[in-house]
C-alpha cells in the first residue's frame, strides 16, 4: 500500500472566499436530494412488517427481496448519473430525481399487487441513485474550498434528517399492536390495510418542494466552463464569492481543464493508468461506509431490537432515538469535517464502531440486558454519523478531477449501492444462519480492517481547492 497522495499545499486565493448565504442557499437546495434520500432509504423500516403481511411475504428470500429491491433502482440510477450529469447538466439530473421521488412515493403507498410494490421501489431508488450522485457533486463544485467539507456534509446533514423525519412519521402513523394478534387479525388491522402506505405517500411533500427548488437553482460553474459559457459561469461565481473569487476560480477551473484537453469524460478516462488508483480509493471507501453494517441498524431495526428483547410497541421509540442520535452527530461532524481533516475522522469512525459492534456481538452472545444492546447500537451510530457518513460522500466528491468527476462519482457510488445490496439482502439469512451475535462479529471486523486500510491510502484533502487535489494526484 501507498501512503497518502496529496502533499501539504497551501490556500489559494480562490479557496479564500466568504461564505454567503447565496452559497449556502443553494447547497440547501441541492441537499434536499439527500433530504428525500434518507426518508425514502429509512422509511421501510417501519412499513415492512405491516407491508410484509399484506403482501403475505414469509420466506428471507421474499423479505429481503422487498426490503432491497429498491437498490437496484440505485444502481440503475447511480450509473446514469454520471453521463446524465455531464450531457444535461447537474441542476436537470437533480430535477429528474425529484419528480421521480414525488412519483414513485405515491404509487408505492397505493400499490395492490407485490408486483407493483417492487416496480415501483426500483424507480424510487432510481431518483436515491440519481440524486445521491448528482446532490454532493454539484455542491462540491459550487464550494469555496474552505467549507467545502461543511457544504458537500449538508448532503448528509439532509440524508438524516430524512432519516429522522421517516422515523417520526412512522412512529406516528403505527398504531399500537395487541400482543397475541392472529394473522387474520393483523392482516384486517389499519397497520397492514392503510398505515404502511401512508408512511410512503408522505414523501411526496418534501418531494414537491424539491422540484420546485431544483427549476431555480444555478447550474455548476465547472460544467458551464465545459460547455463553453464563460459568461454564465463567471456570474454563478461571482454571485458565490464576489468578482475577484469568481475571475481566479476560472483561471484555476480552465487550466485544469486545458491540462487535460486531449482527455475526454468518457466511461474509459476514469481507468487511465493515472487515475485508476484513486477510483479504487473511492470504489473502496463506497463499499467501506456500507459494510460497517449500520445500514442494518435502519433497514432491519424491528429485528435488531426485538431480538434484544424489546416488546413491539418500544422498538419504534427505539428507532426514533437513533434517528436523533444520528441527527446530533451528524451536526458535530458539519463542525469539525473543515478543522480535523478527513483520515482522523475516517480513522477514528471505523474504530469507534468496530468496537462498538463488538461489545453488542458479545452483548447478544452474553444475554445481556436489552439495554445494553441499545446503547451499544446508538454509540455505533454516533461514531458513523460523526465520521463515516459524511465524510465518505465529501472525500467522493474531492478526488476526482474536474472533466471526469461526474463519472468517476458515479463509479463509486455505484459500488456503494451494490455493497448496500449485499449487505441489505444477505442480513436475513445471516441472522438466521450466525445469529446477530455473529452479524455483528463480521461487521466489527470488517471495520477494523478498514481503518488500516484508510490510514494507509485516503488522502487528505482539508482546505484544498478541487484543482489543488487535482493537481497534487496528477504529479
Amino acid at each position: 500500500m501507498h501512503g497518502p497522495i496529496l502533499a501539504d499545499a497551501s490556500l489559494s486565493t480562490s479557496s479564500k472566499a466568504e461564505a454567503t448565504w447565496y452559497v449556502w442557499g443553494i447547497a440547501v437546495a441541492a441537499a434536499l436530494g439527500g433530504l428525500l434520500f434518507g426518508y425514502d432509504w429509512v422509511v421501510i423500516g417501519g412499513a415492512r412488517e405491516f407491508y410484509e403481511v399484506y403482501f403475505h411475504l414469509t420466506s428471507a428470500a421474499l423479505v429481503g427481496w422487498a426490503n432491497s429491491c429498491a437498490l437496484l433502482g440505485c444502481l440503475l440510477g447511480s450509473v446514469a448519473a454520471g453521463s446524465f450529469a455531464d450531457r444535461y447538466g447537474r441542476r436537470r439530473v437533480l430535477l429528474i430525481s425529484a419528480v421521480l421521488f414525488a412519483v414513485s412515493s405515491i404509487f408505492t403507498g397505493w400499490a395492490h399487487s407485490f408486483t407493483g410494490f417492487i416496480t415501483w421501489r426500483i424507480l424510487g431508488g432510481t431518483a436515491i441513485g440519481l440524486s445521491s450522485n448528482v446532490s454532493p457533486l454539484y455542491i462540491a463544485e459550487i464550494s469555496p474550498a474552505a467549507i467545502r467539507g461543511r457544504l458537500v456534509s449538508l448532503n448528509q446533514f439532509a440524508i438524516v434528517i430524512g432519516i429522522l423525519l421517516a422515523q417520526v412519521v412512522n412512529w406516528r402513523i403505527a398504531r399500537p399492536v395487541a400482543t397475541g394478534l392472529t394473522t387474520a387479525a393483523l392482516f384486517h388491522s389499519w397497520n397492514v390495510q392503510l398505515g404502511w402506505r401512508w408512511m410512503f405517500i408522505a414523501v411526496a411533500i418534501p418531494a414537491v418542494i424539491f422540484t420546485v427548488t431544483s427549476i431555480f437553482i444555478p447550474e455548476s460553474p465547472r460544467w458551464l466552463l465545459t460547455r463553453g459559457r464563460d459568461g454564465d459561469a463567471h456570474n454563478v461565481l461571482r454571485q458565490i464569492g464576489g468578482g475577484a473569487y469568481a475571475s481566479a476560480e476560472i483561471a484555476n477551473i480552465k487550466g485544469s481543464l486545458a491540462a487535460d484537453e486531449s482527455a475526454g469524460s468518457s466511461w474509459r478516462e476514469i481507468f487511465r493508468p493515472n487515475l485508476r488508483r484513486i477510483v479504487l480509493i473511492g470504489i473502496a471507501l463506497a463499499v467501506l461506509q456500507q459494510w460497517t453494517g449500520i445500514n442494518i441498524l435502519f433497514n432491519y431495526a424491528a429485528e435488531v431490537y426485538r431480538s434484544a428483547g424489546y416488546g413491539a410497541n418500544d422498538i419504534f421509540l427505539n428507532i426514533v432515538i437513533t434517528g436523533a442520535i444520528n441527527l446530533v452527530f451528524t451536526i458535530l461532524a458539519m463542525l469539525l469535517v473543515d478543522r480535523v481533516g478527513r483520515r482522523p475522522m475516517m480513522i477514528f469512525g471505523c474504530i469507534g464502531i468496530g468496537v462498538s459492534h463488538l461489545l453488542c456481538a458479545w452483548a447478544y452472545r452474553a444475554g445481556w440486558p436489552a439495554g445494553a444492546v441499545l446503547v451499544l447500537t446508538l454509540s455505533a451510530i454516533a461514531c458513523y454519523a460523526l465520521t463515516l457518513a459524511p465524510v465518505t460522500w465529501v472525500l467522493i466528491s474531492e478526488i476526482f478531477p474536474n472533466r471526469v468527476r461526474s463519472h468517476g462519482v458515479s463509479v463509486a457510488v455505484s459500488a456503494l449501492w451494490i455493497a448496500s445490496f449485499l449487505l441489505t439482502y444477505s442480513f436475513p439469512f445471516l441472522n438466521r444462519s450466525v445469529g446477530a451475535g455473529g452479524t455483528f462479529l463480521g461487521y466489527g471486523i470488517i471495520c477494523l480492517a478498514g481503518c488500516v486500510f484508510v490510514a494507509f491510502t485516503v488522502p487528505e484533502t482539508k482546505g484544498r481547492s478541487l484543482e489543488q487535489i487535482e493537481s497534487s494526484i496528477a504529479a
